[in-house]
């Protein structure tokens, strides 16, 4: 693009042709990379087209504020003044509008207030039309504590950009969708569509964001390997001035700590995290910040973050929110209070359709109760968080309540390391297509994923069948 945009400018352009041209630039250097470098041409285009294009001027402004909010605590005083350069055009009722109300509020006001504005910005929002605002979108939703709304927007954008031939804005989508099957304990389906991503980015030769990958990677793999991924994905973050990857980093390894139970180190990369105001970042990071404080005997760190995570939760007002709110309130209450809150975290959590952090709930009441010395209460407790989380894959934290379960008196099974008998939903879409006589090339070509990926899923399907060939799919599937 930036050649095209190069040719277009040789020859004579009006001042809005000209504005256009830059806004281009600056768009592709945007979507190759959403630092801070991308944010002060933007906003320097936005600037321009008020007084010639106000349509291009708003969209132009959500840019520049996007650009913002991705470069986070790396940027400077960038977002404040993108956002007090924003507020003053007239922002328009579609979706474009309502997103940049939002998050200007967000930047300017504080999240408690923004709340109402980028609700508004959600409910304005469809997928088929909107596509490209899923960057924003997604972790705004997040920022609200909506996992239901998340995990819709990511879903449908999915499927529309498949439909579309979107293929530019498929991996961004693809990996927002995975962030949220994370949150819902489908570790399984979150690692597969994230397998997709990864070869698709590949292909377009665009890097796939790194975010739902450092989180899966936190809770699912060795913690030596996870540490490697989380400390790559810092230096590229400083490298690149993107301070919403640097957080979500610092937050992968505070979940990877505290599932390990390591409380000292766990504490550290949550303060790290804490430190910044990254969208969608404190409602996650918070949970994390109170029980490493609690487990390292840091009380007033706990209560101060509690604190902080109460004003968010309140104003959201969700099941996710106030379930986080809950589990924080259970940690540091005092120990006659404590219960109420767990058995309220848990409900929450559940309700919401969050089972990782469901299950996490019941793994620190199951241990809370462990210490009050009602082993049969903690044994259930425990034993429910166990399955779960070993069903899940979150090999640290079950781990841990396999070790508790221990203290219990009660001796834990060890689980199969081989697959699940289960097919995942992409499984079982690539396992039909092969049954109608498709080929991989053209499996891959409708799922927009490579020969070598649909091989790779197949030969998991054939494990967990127990065949050995396509001529038995059908009757494997049939009798599944």
């Amino acid at each position: 693009m930036p050649d095209l945009v190069s040719a277009a400018e040789l020859g004579p352009l009006d001042p809005l042709q000209q504005a256009g041209a830059e806004r281009l630039r600056a768009q592709a250097a945007l979507a190759l990379n959403p630092g801070r470098a991308a944010g002060p041409p933007l906003l320097a285009v936005a600037r321009r087209l008020e007084d010639l294009d106000s349509g291009a001027a708003r969209e132009t402004y959500l840019a520049a504020v996007g650009a913002a909010v991705h470069a986070g605590r790396l940027g400077g005083d960038d977002l404040r003044r993108a956002a007090e350069a924003a507020r003053g055009v007239p922002a328009g009722d579609d979706a474009t509008g309502r997103l940049l109300t939002g998050l200007v509020a967000w930047a300017l006001d504080g999240p408690g207030p923004a709340v109402p504005e980028l609700r508004l910005a959600l409910d304005a929002i469809d997928p088929t039309r909107d596509l490209d605002l899923l960057w924003l979108a997604a972790p705004a939703a997040h920022e609200v504590f909506q996992a239901g709304t998340a995990h819709r927007l990511s879903a449908q954008a999915v499927g529309f950009a498949r439909a579309a031939g979107a293929l530019s804005l498929l991996p961004a989508a693809l990996t927002f969708h995975a962030g949220t099957l994370v949150l819902m304990g489908r570790f399984a389906d979150a690692a597969d569509v994230l397998a997709e991503g990864e070869a698709l980015a590949s292909a377009i030769g665009r890097p796939l964001p790194p975010e739902a990958s450092l989180t899966l990677a936190a809770y699912r793999d060795p913690e030596p390997e996870a540490l490697r991924r989380i400390e790559d994905a810092v230096a590229d973050a400083e490298a690149r001035g993107e301070g919403i990857l640097l957080g979500q980093a610092w937050l992968a390894k505070a979940v990877l700590h505290n599932g390990t139970g390591n409380a000292p180190a766990a504490l550290h990369a949550a303060r790290q995290a804490a430190d910044g105001a990254e969208l969608a970042l404190a409602g996650r990071v918070l949970p994390e910040l109170v029980e490493a404080a609690v487990r390292a005997g840091e009380p007033t760190v706990a209560t101060g973050a509690r604190d902080r995570l109460a004003e968010l939760a309140t104003a959201a007002g969700t099941d996710w929110s106030l379930g986080v709110l809950a589990l924080a309130d259970a940690l540091t209450a005092a120990p006659g209070r404590a219960e109420a809150h767990y058995l309220e975290a848990v409900a929450r959590c559940d309700a919401a359709g969050l089972g990782l952090l469901t299950a996490r709930a019941r793994l620190l009441h199951g241990e809370w109760l462990r210490r009050e010395g009602r082993r049969a209460d903690a044994r259930a407790e425990l034993r429910a968080a166990h399955d779960a989380l070993a069903g899940m894959g979150a090999g640290a934290f079950a781990g841990r309540s396999a070790r508790e379960l221990a203290a219990t008196g009660e001796t834990v099974r060890k689980r199969s390391d081989g697959p699940s008998d289960e097919l995942t939903a992409q499984e079982t879409q690539i396992a039909r297509l092969a049954v109608a006589g498709q080929t991989n090339p053209e499996i891959g070509a409708a799922l927009f994923l490579s020969p070598r990926t649909v091989e790779w899923h197949l030969r998991k399907v054939f494990a967990k069948l127990g065949i050995t060939s396509r001529r038995e799919l059908a009757a494997a599937l049939r009798d599944g």
